[in-house]
C-alpha cells in the first residue's frame, strides 16, 4: 500500500509541476509595451511652436510715432517776440505795398509819418522782404502812365522817391520805353499850356533830360 502511494505521489508530482507552465504565460504582462506608447506625449513639440510669439516684431512698427516732426512747425510762434508796435508797423507796411510802390526809405518815412518810431518803421519795412528793384520798376511804370519822362528824368524821379541809383536805373530800364516817343509826348504837353519856338522847345526838352536827338524828334513830332 505504501508502495502504491509512493507511485501515486511520484506520478502525481510530475503531472502537477509540469502544468505550471501556464504561469509562464506572464508574457502578456510584458505587453506593457503599449505603455511605452507614451511617445505621443513627446508630441509636446507643438508647444515649442511658441515661435509665433516671436512675431512681436510688429510692435516695433512704433516708428510712426516718430512722425511727431510736424510739431516742429512751431516756428510761427517765434513771432511772439515782436512787440505790438512792431506788429502794427509790419501790417501797415504790407498794406501800403498792396496799393503802391515804395522804396525802402520811402516806406520807412511813410510809417514814421503814421507815428511809428524809426525802429518800428524799419522793422515793419524789412519784414516785407520786398524786392526793391521790382518796386522801382512798378513805380517807374506808374509815373509813365501819367506823364512823359526822359530816361535821366525818370531815374532822378525814382532817386527822389528814395530808390538807390542802381534801383532807379533798373526800374527805368525795365520799362523798355521809347524815349523819342516820350520826347514827343512831353513836347505836346508843353504846347498845351505855352507857346514855344522850335529851338525854345528843343532846349526845354533837353532841360528835362532828353538828348539833343530826342528833343529834336519831339519838336518835329509836334510840327515845329
Amino acid at each position: 500500500m505504501a508502495g502504491c502511494a509512493a507511485t501515486l505521489e511520484e506520478a502525481a508530482v510530475p503531472a502537477s509541476t509540469t502544468t505550471v507552465a501556464p504561469t509562464t504565460t506572464v508574457a502578456p504582462t510584458t505587453t506593457v509595451a503599449p505603455t511605452t506608447t507614451v511617445a505621443p506625449t513627446t508630441t509636446v513639440a507643438p508647444t515649442t511652436t511658441v515661435a509665433p510669439t516671436t512675431t512681436v516684431a510688429p510692435t516695433t512698427t512704433v516708428a510712426p510715432t516718430t512722425t511727431v516732426a510736424p510739431t516742429t512747425t512751431v516756428a510761427p510762434t517765434t513771432t511772439v517776440s515782436e512787440s505790438a508796435g512792431e506788429r502794427n508797423a509790419r501790417e501797415s507796411a504790407a498794406s501800403y505795398l498792396e496799393y503802391s510802390a515804395f522804396s525802402r526809405s520811402g516806406l520807412v518815412e511813410q510809417l514814421e509819418y503814421e507815428g511809428f518810431t524809426t525802429a518800428q518803421a524799419e522793422y515793419g519795412t524789412d519784414a516785407q522782404n520786398a524786392d526793391w528793384n521790382e518796386q522801382a520798376a512798378l513805380s517807374a511804370a506808374s509815373y509813365l502812365e501819367y506823364s512823359a519822362f526822359s530816361r535821366s528824368g525818370l531815374v532822378e524821379q525814382l532817386e527822389y522817391e528814395g530808390f538807390t541809383t542802381a534801383q532807379a536805373e533798373y526800374g527805368t530800364d525795365a520799362q523798355n520805353a521809347d524815349w523819342n516817343e516820350q520826347a514827343a509826348l512831353s513836347a505836346a504837353s508843353y504846347l498845351e499850356y505855352s507857346a514855344f519856338s522850335r529851338s525854345g522847345l528843343v532846349e526845354q526838352l533837353k532841360y528835362e533830360g532828353f538828348t539833343t536827338a530826342q528833343a529834336e524828334y519831339g519838336a518835329t513830332a509836334v510840327g515845329l
